[in-house]
């Protein structure tokens, strides 16, 4: 059975991007180390890093995210950054012609993006894109473990995390925790 990691890249108080949807210091340390995650050496970060990183795209079968991403990135021309599939969320359809080939499905409902997810994951894991769908998918139950990379930085405002959930839920304590350069990867079962 898939497990469902809510992932993303955060700044210390809580926020996945500004206000203005750029993320700034956000990713740089996806280009301060000298190991690299992608095949073709783009993305370099340091061997700690790594060694938490690649095992964990590596087990990624499926990404949900919402359409905002989707149109921000234009669905990285069809190409999923890890996994093989994406399912997005949006009240909209796929683009018409938008490559055909690409395994992206486009489902209205959070919780049916979830399961669709799951089934194409093949029970390897499903990541959720956080901010607003992850945070539904959170508040709805459906997320086993949450994911952050804290990057050292304080935005002050901007997209959160955990997008609009308004109640409280418990993690456990953090089963891993690691230390890379200018970044904390920290990652928590949810409580149920």
């Amino acid at each position: 059975m898939s497990t469902v990691v809510m992932h993303n890249v955060v700044s210390v108080d809580g926020f996945i991007a500004d206000v203005k949807d750029q993320v700034g210091p956000l990713f740089d340390w996806y280009s301060n180390g000298d190991t690299a995650l992608d095949a073709g050496g783009r993305i370099k970060v340091s061997r700690v890093s790594a060694e938490y990183v690649k095992p964990m795209w590596a087990r990624i079968g499926s990404m949900v995210i919402g359409r905002h991403l989707f149109d921000m990135t234009n669905g990285w021309e069809g190409t999923p950054p890890v996994g093989e599939h994406v399912v997005v969320v949006s009240h909209r359809p796929k683009p018409d012609g938008w490559h055909p080939e690409a395994s992206y499905h486009f489902v209205d409902d959070v919780a049916q993006a979830i399961a669709k997810a799951k089934e194409l994951a093949g029970g390897r894991t499903v990541s959720v894109a956080a901010g607003d769908v992850g945070g539904q998918a959170f508040a709805l139950g459906l997320v086993d473990e949450v994911a952050m990379d804290v990057v050292p930085v304080v935005f002050g405002s901007g997209k959160r995390y955990f997008g609009s959930v308004d109640a409280q839920h418990l993690l456990e304590d953090p089963h891993v925790v690691i230390q890379g350069d200018r970044v904390l990867h920290l990652l928590y079962r949810v409580r149920r």
